[in-house]
């Protein structure tokens, strides 16, 4: 019999991916999303379709806020829950944190208790690095660190790994939390800066560059950060009495002024730069410490930057042309 995993957030650019992977894996495949309008609902319909016909997917649409519908609607079987739905954005969580804490918090928190009720063990939960705040030491340790998140986002993810440490100590439940580090690559959401930058760059416009340029993301691209996750899996479904927190990152910080250049090298178009002052709620810097992830699951990024960048530009290009 096959191992029966469900996935909040299937439709969305991490987990549509992760769906893929699974099913490719042999996997049985249970996908929830509530079309959050964050942004278009047509490009989640557009990741959904690459797997919503496989044999081996159910996708259930609704909102994990509804604890009612959450518990109706769950098949029975299911061993694992993958939870990478979470409303997004550091800075849109500024402007409204109620909703990002009844999404993010009060949503994990009923994921949690439908397992209880489903009696489901097994929990993986994408957490951020936006937690780690601005540290003064580099990379960011899981076990060095003075926790200062310095947006509602930010606290709502370390809200997270902390209500599921409780959950394990009170119900036995297995859980990792994974800090992923700006995951990018094809699909990736619009507002975010590569794909900003790279429709920008296309569209011969200006780009915004928040500070000097400066300021460095550890980017991390798509298909490492689904190896991580599916290690994960595999170790959860392998072990019991797991509690365990680490980083999902590519260890290898680039600043923002690199990244434009490298897009625009690949590009092989000019930038216009319009630069603007830091924004509230960004960091200075990410950087992942990933020898735990390494040494529990065998985590190893293998994607650089030049890469990744090309990959994500041939997905945009051949996109642009579909839509034509």
């Amino acid at each position: 019999m096959k191992t029966k995993i469900l996935v909040t957030g299937c439709a969305g650019f991490i987990g549509s991916h992760l769906c893929e992977k699974l099913l490719a894996l042999n996997y049985e495949v249970i996908g929830i999303d509530n079309f959050d309008p964050f942004y278009g609902k047509a490009i989640k319909e557009q990741n959904l379709s690459e797997f919503i016909n496989h044999t081996d997917f159910t996708f259930l649409e609704l909102d994990l806020r509804d604890y009612d519908s959450l518990i109706k609607n769950l098949p029975k079987g299911i061993q694992l829950i993958t939870h990478l739905a979470a409303k997004a954005g550091v800075r849109p969580s500024i402007e409204n944190p109620r909703d990002y804490m009844q999404v993010n918090v009060a949503g994990t928190n009923n994921v949690l208790e439908a397992m209880l009720e489903k009696n489901i063990k097994k929990l993986f939960f994408a957490s951020s690095s936006s937690i780690y705040g601005n540290q003064k030491e580099v990379p960011f340790k899981e076990n060095k660190i003075d926790y200062q998140p310095i947006s509602p986002y930010a606290f709502n993810k370390r809200s997270c790994e902390l209500m599921n440490f409780t959950y394990h100590h009170l119900h036995q439940l297995d859980i990792i939390n994974a800090r992923f580090f700006t995951v990018y690559g094809p699909r990736q959401r619009p507002d975010l800066a590569i794909h900003k930058f790279v429709r920008l760059i296309d569209e011969n416009k200006t780009i915004p560059m928040f500070g000097d340029g400066s300021t460095s993301r550890d980017y991390t691209y798509i298909s490492d950060t689904i190896s991580g996750v599916v290690s994960s899996i595999e170790y959860l479904i392998k072990n019991d009495d797991v509690f365990e927190t680490f980083n999902l990152g590519n260890s290898t910080p680039i600043q923002l002024k690199e990244l434009i250049h490298t897009i625009s090298t690949a590009m092989q178009k000019d930038v216009q730069i319009n630069q603007l002052p830091m924004q509230e709620g960004d960091v200075d810097i990410t950087f992942a410490d990933i020898n735990k992830a390494n040494d529990l699951v065998g985590y190893q990024p293998q994607i650089k930057l030049p890469e990744g960048i090309k990959n994500f530009i041939a997905w945009y290009n051949k996109k642009k042309v579909v839509q034509v």
